[in-house]
């Protein structure tokens, strides 16, 4: 069983408390997680310069190359954790285990962040539009037109609270690093491995230990993380972002809300896109905030609905290791059947209909002793204003919505991604100039194919530097 430790800048603290960690289906000891608290990290992060300090002393492009370095051996060599090693197969084996993600899914969300660390030049070049690398370790300098700039870091270190629903979102933190920001990380109770192998790989790599804090425990972490860092991330619920509303201390990921919008233009020919809709909507389980939730269409959405419902209702729970396994597990006690009841009253509305029960053989909801499972739903609304228009769940769940177009952009409301199936160049400019939809794919671009290159929600760049008025007299004459 590992015994994983906390992290304070980079050096391992063992706690009287430890938490176990248990494999989500058999209920077997997996791990032990050291437990810090919240006076711990507040205590710590009056020395947070220390971590800017020993990054600052790193050439940027220095930085860059430790990432490149990392991202292989991240994905390819086994790996100090804890008080053990794993190799990339047992890291997959041992991540399943404590998430409910299928193995397979592990091992594609780890090509997700090498690939961002592996392109590390690449996307800060994008991040920052072509800034020269010496005006972020200087704090000034000239870019490409002569003109004197100045950016400002806003935090010695970048805070988190990370989530277990899954390791992709990582790939968020990735660019702290090469702009010389330390890192303080609250992980997951379950997703707590990517964290610790993504720093193992960073210090084999050659990255200076101070850089990187890493805080397993409870809420009173969490929530010095969020009180005590100058920047911080976190990811929750709808609750969450509107607590946070409002304050640019912290950046929130909550809902995605993402959606796949047909034009009148194209509606007629909905089946050419079929496979676009399924794989939005099915892609990792459904457990990401640019996972397709909605399908909206001013007609055939019934058809649409049957369409999808066809390919997801047969879809069953597979072991975690099976390479087919499609479908991740519930392994919070009651949250499945919560969402299933949730969902059996919406069908009750006048307007809801689900389309994917006369597909499945058994029922929704597929309880076990220690995990549950809720297989593909797909439902058919006859306009925005029912319920379950636009809701999300983590797993593959969709509405397919009936709206006229003119209507759309409007009652989609506020959308992570919203993928925009039309060659109307008037509906095309409408969809650029709406503020509620934040990353927009115009034609067949599924939800879930992001480029690594451009910011996912907001620039970290811009939250984590702020540009300022500088102004540099030459030195004087002797």
């Amino acid at each position: 069983m590992f015994d994983i430790p906390i992290l304070r800048f980079g050096q391992t603290y063992e706690s009287m408390e430890k938490q176990p960690v248990v494999h989500f289906d058999t209920g077997e000891p997996v791990a032990q997680l050291h437990q810090a608290t919240g006076a711990m990290v507040k205590l710590d992060l009056k020395k947070s310069q220390k971590a800017r300090d020993a990054l600052r002393a790193v050439p940027i492009a220095k930085l860059i190359d430790i990432c490149k370095a990392a991202a292989r051996m991240y994905l390819e060599e086994t790996l100090p954790c804890g008080n053990g090693s794993l190799s990339p197969a047992e890291f997959c084996r041992l991540q399943s285990a404590t998430t409910g993600l299928p193995e397979n899914m592990c091992a594609a969300n780890m090509r997700k962040n090498a690939f961002v660390l592996g392109h590390m030049d690449e996307v800060l070049d994008a991040l920052t539009r072509g800034l020269p690398y010496e005006i972020l370790e200087k704090g000034y300098g000239k870019e490409s037109r002569g003109v004197m700039v100045s950016y400002q870091a806003t935090t010695p270190v970048f805070g988190m609270v990370l989530p277990n629903n899954s390791p992709g979102v990582h790939t968020l933190w990735l660019p702290a690093i090469p702009m010389q920001i330390g890192l303080c990380i609250k992980p997951g109770s379950q997703e707590f491995w990517t964290p610790y192998r993504i720093t193992e790989a960073f210090f084999k790599a050659g990255l200076p230990r101070e850089a990187i804090s890493v805080y397993p425990g409870g809420h009173d972490v969490g929530g010095a993380v969020m009180t005590d860092c100058q920047r911080a991330m976190i990811f929750g619920g709808q609750t969450t972002v509107d607590q946070h509303a409002g304050n640019p201390k912290i950046s929130v990921h909550g809902p995605g809300f993402s959606k796949v919008i047909l034009g009148d233009d194209v509606v007629d020919r909905w089946e050419d896109y079929l496979d676009l809709m399924v794989d939005s909507v099915f892609a990792n389980s459904g457990r990401s905030c640019i996972n397709a939730s909605g399908i909206w269409a001013s007609r055939h959405t019934r058809e649409i609905a049957d369409a999808i419902s066809q390919r997801l209702g047969p879809v069953v729970p597979l072991p975690p290791n099976d390479p087919k396994s499609s479908l991740a597990a519930f392994t919070t006690p009651g949250a499945a059947e919560a969402m299933n009841a949730q969902i059996d009253e919406g069908c009750q509305a006048d307007g809801v209909t689900e389309m994917t029960a006369k597909y499945r053989n058994g029922p929704r909801l597929e309880k076990r002793e220690r995990c549950d499972y809720l297989r593909p739903t797909v439902v058919h609304c006859t306009g925005p204003d029912v319920p379950l228009a636009n809701t999300e769940y983590m797993f593959p769940f969709v509405s397919v919505v009936e709206c006229p177009q003119n209507k759309m952009i409007a009652q989609i409301k506020q959308t992570l991604v919203g993928t925009a199936l039309t060659d109307d160049a008037k509906f095309k400019q409408q969809l650029l100039d709406a503020t509620n939809i934040d990353r927009l794919n115009i034609g067949p671009v599924k939800t879930v194919q992001l480029n690594w290159l451009q910011p996912h929600e907001g620039n970290i760049v811009d939250f984590l530097f702020r540009n300022r008025a500088f102004q540099d007299t030459p030195p004087a004459a002797h």
